[in-house]
């Protein structure tokens, strides 16, 4: 090869456009999961009782004909899931899930009613591994179309096992409490993009990243 050629290829060599970096993934592209150690699983299945258990109690409080306390506070249980879906994969996430369930089977017996606490716990696990397997499937897309699909399905499901488990045959209004535990559940699955979006990308990075 020329001196001529060989400068040349050089030259295009500088001036070549910068691939992304090795511990970032390509754009739309999810980072690899992170293993999750047993602390960060201890924490995670905490805070996932935690938000049933309040619920639970929540969800026999009317906030009006149309709602419950509790249609405020459950969907930040699927905030917590997606996050660790997109930190940790969803074998992760199933076993949190796993988790919250069998302790908030247990603690919802001591304060709510045991029709309340099989109907939480049958519609909680129903609905998160539906969460689960859809983010899943979607991970690769625009960052949005995984919460939001996932967080909808899973809503509409979480809502019908519980409300028919918990109050059907009762003379509770449970068909518009339904309704607008659903309404709101919708609502704030659009409402939780704004922290999944600010927490997505730190709680995504590779641990070798800087």
């Amino acid at each position: 090869m020329s001196a001529r050629r060989v400068e040349a290829v050089r030259s295009s060599a500088r001036h070549a456009p910068a691939g992304p970096a090795r511990d970032e993934p390509p754009p739309g592209m999810w980072a690899p999961a992170t293993p999750m150690r047993a602390p960060a699983f201890a924490w995670a299945a905490a805070i996932m009782c935690a938000i049933v258990v309040a619920s639970n109690i929540l969800v026999q409080i009317p906030l009006n004909d149309w709602l419950t306390w509790g249609g405020l506070s459950y969907p930040v249980a699927f905030l917590v899931s997606d996050l660790l879906n997109r930190r940790y994969g969803p074998q992760a996430a199933r076993r949190v899930a796993w988790a919250g369930f069998a302790a908030a089977i247990v603690v919802s017996i001591a304060v709510a009613s045991p029709r309340i606490a099989l109907a939480s716990g049958t519609a909680f696990i129903s609905a998160q591994l539906l969460d689960i397997y859809v983010f899943d499937r979607l991970r690769h897309r625009q960052w949005w179309q995984a919460p939001v699909v996932s967080g909808v399905l899973a809503a509409c499901l979480d809502t019908a096992v519980f409300f028919t488990i918990a109050f059907a045959a009762t003379a509770t209004p449970w068909v518009t409490w339904a309704l607008g535990d659903l309404a709101i559940k919708l609502a704030l699955n659009l409402l939780m993009l704004l922290p999944f979006r600010a927490l997505m990308y730190n709680l995504g990075k590779p641990q070798n990243s800087h």
